[in-house]
């Protein structure tokens, strides 16, 4: 088998010949000076020119190596990623065609139409904060399964009712009010609530399409009160993926098979209470 010689070892061995070379004419009676200095320098020359092509020859056989190399390992880790998968479950979501499917090695167990993120930007003016509606690309898993899931609205979405119906927004915190015809909105407890002149209390009764609204202003209630948490959004069944991502229900069905969210996943109903049943927590979930 033979040995490929590294381009340094290859030029010492060369400068070694050239050198040899010089010296062997020297001993023959030679002179190194006129004619035959210059066929000396032109040998020379002609040893430096070799040992630039045998560098850069080297260098592309390196890099056509490595790719080789790349490619095996790509296609192992590709052979080990389908062997690993031909023993368990896990969930591919498709986002192009907004379809999910539950899987067992090659086999569709289950398989359903989903809504996917819009990718819109969201901008606060005011605030300079921006948020990207995307839904998350790569390998997540199930964390946890939650039954009657609340949806805690962030703060895009009062800026986005803020924005539809021309409003302004205001930020109630606990400890402040402010001030309406009827009385103020405070924080009391774990409710924000109408705080009459007499001294009652009303908790504001919220949903999604049903926010506060006092004086032209979209009221963000505080984290932890009731009112910062809203019901039957999210469906009957959600999949936590982890960084407020999730599969979940929807009260917007004619949204399933488009991609209008926020980045999560919806899926009607009756389709995630199916999946819910059969999918544990701990399962891949591939998206791309």
């Amino acid at each position: 088998m033979s040995t490929e010689v590294p381009p340094s070892q290859r030029r010492t061995h060369l400068l070694r010949g050239a050198a040899l070379l010089v010296t062997a004419l020297a001993s023959a009676g030679v002179g190194v000076a006129g004619h035959d200095l210059t066929q000396a320098l032109r040998a020379r020359q002609a040893v430096r020119a070799q040992l630039v092509v045998d560098s850069t020859a080297w260098s592309a056989a390196r890099t056509r190596q490595q790719a080789v190399r790349d490619s095996i390992v790509a296609v192992v880790d590709a052979r080990r990623l389908r062997d690993s998968l031909a023993a368990r479950r896990y969930l591919v979501i498709a986002l192009a065609d907004n379809r999910i499917s539950f899987r067992e090695g090659d086999r569709v167990l289950f398989e359903s139409r989903v809504a996917s993120g819009s990718g819109r930007t969201l901008e606060q003016t005011s605030g300079g904060r921006r948020w990207k509606f995307e839904t998350p690309r790569g390998r997540l898993v199930v964390e946890r399964k939650d039954v009657d899931p609340l949806w805690v609205p962030p703060d895009w979405h009062y800026i986005e009712v803020a924005r539809q119906k021309r409003l302004k927004i205001a930020r109630l915190e606990r400890g402040m009010t402010i001030p309406t015809a009827n009385g103020v909105v405070a924080v009391s407890g774990n409710n924000v609530v109408l705080r009459t002149p007499q001294g009652r209390e009303i908790p504001y009764d919220v949903g999604d399409g049903r926010e506060i609204i006092v004086g032209g202003r979209v009221i963000i209630p505080p984290y932890g009160t009731n009112q910062r948490q809203y019901q039957g959004v999210l469906g009957n069944n959600r999949l936590y993926l982890g960084d407020g991502y999730g599969i979940h229900g929807t009260n917007n069905p004619r949204s399933i098979g488009t991609s209008v969210s926020h980045g999560c996943i919806r899926m009607r109903n009756e389709d995630i209470e199916t999946l819910f049943r059969i999918v544990d927590v701990g399962t891949p979930v591939y998206i791309y």
